[in-house]
């Protein structure tokens, strides 16, 4: 199996940038998950799509507008009404979807050809966020597991906090490269590491 090439490798530049006082106020990097995927459940399916999501991941999802989970190599959350975003590191995940969940119940679509995983984690990573994004990324607002979607101008970005101070973002692979290059910059500020 071949490799996908990351959208990033023109400007990726692994290291220490920025404003360094003693040590990075985040770190960045990107994730490159085996499967992500959107699944949509049909009106009144919910419950048997969100079923499905648990016996595909092992995960228990939590209900509520940009409820989720996650864990260190899964994670899923509500992105829309009936709608969710999964993440895993391995591959296969989107094919078990897609069998779990008939026709009848909701529909699966894969997103890893897609969409570009990038991780922000630091103390100072709520705080380079909040320079993009009209969100409050408090802990309080936005706990361990939550997700929302959003954008930036215009690059949609999905954003998952999958610790207490590390946030994973899906964005589309055409934008991935500017939208790298935009949170570099904007990373500066408290310095950033490259990993």
């Amino acid at each position: 199996m071949v490799e996908p090439v990351s959208p990033l490798l023109p400007v990726w530049k692994p290291g220490p940038h920025g404003r360094l006082a003693e040590s990075a106020g985040v770190v960045l990097t990107e994730t490159r998950p085996g499967s992500i995927a959107e699944v949509t459940a049909w009106p009144g399916k919910e419950a048997s799509v969100v079923a499905a999501i648990r016996t595909a991941t092992g995960l228990a999802l939590p209900e509520g507008a940009g409820a989720g989970v996650a864990e260190e190599t899964k994670a899923v959350f509500t992105v829309a009404p009936r709608r969710f975003l999964v993440v895993d590191q391995a591959a296969g995940t989107e094919a078990a979807l897609a069998r779990l969940i008939g026709d009848e119940d909701g529909v699966v679509t894969a997103l890893s050809h897609g969409r570009t995983a990038i991780r922000i984690s630091g103390a100072r990573a709520e705080w380079v966020l909040a320079k993009f994004f009209a969100i409050d990324f408090s802990p309080a607002a936005f706990p361990v597991g939550a997700g929302r979607s959003t954008a930036h101008h215009d690059v949609f970005a999905q954003i998952q906090r999958t610790a207490p101070e590390q946030f994973d973002l899906y964005v589309f692979r055409s934008f991935a490269r500017s939208f790298w290059t935009a949170l570099c910059h904007g990373a500066a500020e408290v310095g950033y590491e490259v990993r």
